[in-house]
């Protein structure tokens, strides 16, 4: 080997300056030298990181390499890329014979998977993968924080331990003073297993404010990438005036990808206990889920002093049996007791509905046959009446050509009813339909449609008492309904001073023309008791939704439409009314009109999204103006206060429906106020009535680490064994994950609670 003395003499061969070297197995550092005399080894056969196999590049203003003891320095801002890991110090010293790189000065790994750590001094092998470090510090994902005294990493970088180390997902201020996190835990070990993303302490104690307040010799948590791990969920306390103080402490368990369920025990003190479940599982065509709840109460009933069970079922499901066209399906809600989800604040609904179907659809026609089971829990509800459906079967044919330039459609609709007291029917309808579209040149929008509809009827009644109208005997009945109908529409769109602003006026007139006669005394009326003209079905050949009750008899619809089109939004108003020739008394009470004219029906819409809707809906009584309907609403949001507001207003309706007028207002506010903090409120007040039904309000804090919130409710209203309640309910969770949270979930919805 040549010798080179001078500048480069000694030793060691140095690079000064700013050095980059690309390092592989078959790169090699070829302008170092040696002054030994012994045999030259060259960078060819060992990358400066690790063994054969792996890239990676260098970069510091210094690098020194010995070729006698093979160690390499690098001095001043390294920066060393190897095997997807980076590592940045003051200086770095890797020995190849030994495989030991050793970091000293402000040292920080990034991991492949995004993970930060740091340390003062690091003594790093196999690859930067394994190691022992002082001082250290770890960013765990997204929110997770964690720090040691010293740690070290085996097996191949996946298990890290650190003694006497805490851990939280809190972020820390620099500023003096502010250097505890709100919660953390303290251990003298800690172990992070990066295969299984699980973080487990030993000696372990929870600290708040830098407080002590738990201890636990042994606890493990999953670490802040997991979206779903098996343990406890945030508990909740409480105090109410129908259970007594109360705690629920939820478990959580994942059973794989796509199948989990939650355990939620709650004790209570005067309220026995309860055990509530939910079951989910998903696949790519469908899913299920069941909700399950039993409760023991020792002072039940009236008198407070019954021992009683209660349960209930809840649960829906759909179920592919052929990829993209049958599947099974059904929807369960049952409850053993009609006040007990009252009781427990389980849900709102009073009526329970069960079903179990099978639907096939094959490009645009579809067939179904279900099975229905109704439940009521008012306490005007009579169980024996409420209907049982088995089978309702519904198929629909629309072939994918036109017919004569329309659509053509065909329905078959077929329904069982039974029940325990009251009619029971068979029923046997059959619709064709064909429907043009016809646009002019002018812009006006024509559709004609054609429809015929025949139906057959088997009927008996053994409660003619309450249903003095449907015979006793076995009676059949037919009848046959075609009709003829046509809708003009006639769009103007015009700009406005406002730049890019339009406004579309848009008349419309509906013309039927059908026979009379059309509901012959004895159908029972099973589908379209509840039903009422409003905007939603005012511009309808057909009003009435169901298939017992009809509407016939020469008919027409006329309105106006306007939309004012903004660059943030719309405003759309909308208005008319329905006529006949002739005056029908079994659809006045449905339709809103006794004569020949409807109420005046319309609708006022304001949106600009994100951040204000507003929908008010209004139906006029064409003879004197009289409001008989009237109801607001008001969604706003900005930031992280929300705003909903609602009002309704009833007339008292027609005797036919046996129902009160009502008027009531609801609403519920949360505004975001300084930092984290935000403050809740909801109301509902009867006002026909002059009462409270219910109010609630709280305070909360919210950040990346903690979620606590303190709420107060009063329900006003009596239900047999449950009586006007007060509650106070505390909750709170300690973030460990990034599961980004709805922010309602820190408060507990009642007032508008969606069932």
């Amino acid at each position: 080997m040549e010798r080179r003395e001078g500048l480069l003499g000694g030793r060691a061969a140095r690079m000064t300056a700013v050095a980059i070297l690309s390092i592989s197995v078959a790169g090699a550092v070829h302008g170092a030298s040696r002054t030994s005399p012994t045999p030259h080894t060259s960078f060819d056969k060992q990358s400066l990181l690790g063994k054969p196999g792996g890239t990676g590049l260098i970069r510091a203003d210094e690098i020194i390499y010995d070729t006698q003891t093979k160690v390499v320095s690098a001095i001043g801002h390294v920066e060393i890329d190897y095997n997807d890991r980076i590592l940045l110090a003051d200086k770095v010293t890797y020995d190849q014979v030994k495989d030991v790189a050793t970091a000293d000065g402000s040292v920080s790994v990034l991991e492949p998977n995004g993970s930060v750590a740091f340390a003062n001094h690091a003594v790093l092998t196999d690859k930067m993968r394994d190691g022992v470090a002082e001082g250290f510090s770890a960013l765990i994902g997204k929110t997770g924080r964690f720090a040691a005294v010293a740690a070290t990493r085996t097996k191949n970088g996946t298990i890290l331990t650190g003694q006497n180390g805490v851990f939280t997902t809190c972020k820390i201020c620099n500023q003096p003073g502010h250097r505890t996190p709100l919660w953390q835990v303290r251990a003298k070990k800690v172990i992070w297993n990066q295969v299984e993303h699980k973080i487990t302490y030993h000696d372990a104690t929870f600290e708040m404010f830098g407080v002590p307040v738990a201890y636990t010799p042994y606890f493990s948590q999953p670490d802040p990438s997991v979206k779903r791990k098996t343990g406890l969920l945030a508990p909740e306390l409480g105090s109410s005036t129908i259970l007594g103080s109360f705690v629920r402490l939820p478990v959580y368990v994942a059973l794989n990808d796509s199948q989990d369920m939650t355990i939620s025990p709650m004790l209570t003190t005067a309220a026995g206990v309860l055990l509530e479940g939910e079951y989910r599982q998903r696949w790519n065509d469908g899913g299920m889920w069941f909700q399950s709840a039993v409760a023991y109460n020792p002072n039940g009933g009236y008198s407070g002093s019954q021992s009683q069970w209660y349960s209930s079922v809840f649960g829906s499901g759909r179920i592919p049996l052929e990829a993209n066209v049958w599947h099974l399906g059904f929807d369960a809600q049952f409850t053993s007791n009609e006040t007990f989800l009252k009781r427990y604040d389980l849900s709102i609904l009073d009526r329970l509905t069960n079903d179990l179907f099978l639907e096939g659809i094959n490009n645009r026609s579809r067939f179904a046959i279900y099975g229905y089971y109704f439940q009521g829990l008012r306490l005007t509800d009579d169980q024996e009446v409420f209907p049982f459906v088995l089978p309702l079967i519904e198929y629909t044919y629309i072939p994918e050509h036109k017919l004569m330039g329309g659509e053509f459609r065909f329905d078959f609709n077929s329904a069982a009813v039974s029940r325990d007291s009251g009619p029971a029917s068979q029923r046997v309808t059959a619709e064709a339909r064909w429907t043009l579209p016809i646009l002019t040149s002018n812009g006006q929008m024509i559709t004609v449609q054609g429809d015929v509809r025949g139906d057959a009827f088997r009927v008996t009644n053994n409660d003619l008492a309450d249903f003095p109208d449907i015979p006793e005997n076995v009676h059949y009945i037919a009848r046959g309904l075609p009709y003829l109908a046509a809708d003009w529409r006639w769009p103007f769109v015009s700009g406005t001073a406002i730049e890019n602003t339009s406004v579309v006026v848009e008349p419309i007139v509906q013309a039927i023309a059908a026979p009379y006669g059309g509901n012959p005394s004895g159908i029972p009326n099973e589908d379209s008791n509840d039903f009422e003209l409003d905007d939603n079905n005012l511009f309808s050949f057909e009003h009435l939704p169901g298939q017992d009750i009809v509407e016939t008899g020469p008919r027409a619809n006329a309105g106006l439409q306007t939309t004012a089109y903004f660059p943030a939004g719309s405003v759309q108003f909308l208005a008319g009314e329905a006529f006949r020739l002739k005056p029908d008394k079994t659809l006045g009470p449905l339709l809103g009109f006794d004569d020949t004219t409807s109420d005046v029906i319309g609708r006022t819409t304001i949106k600009f999204p994100p951040h204000f809707t507003l929908t008010h809906r209004m139906d006029f009584d064409h003879e004197n103006g009289k409001l008989r309907r009237n109801e607001v609403y008001l969604d706003g949001t900005w930031g992280r206060s929300t705003l909903e507001l609602s009002y309704l207003k009833i007339d008292e309706p027609e005797p036919t429906f046996d129902l009160p007028s009502r008027e009531e207002v609801n609403g519920q506010a949360t505004i975001g106020l300084f930092g984290y903090w935000a403050v809740f409120a909801g109301a509902r007040r009867d006002i026909e009535n002059d009462r409270m039904i219910d109010n609630e309000f709280g305070v909360g804090y919210d950040d990346e680490c903690l979620a606590v919130s303190l709420s107060y409710r009063r329900n006003y209203t009596t239900d047999r064994d449950v009586p006007p309640s007060t509650s106070v309910l505390l909750r709170f969770q300690l973030k460990t994950g990034e599961q980004n949270e709805q922010p309602s979930a820190l408060f507990p919805r009642h007032v508008f609670t969606t069932p």
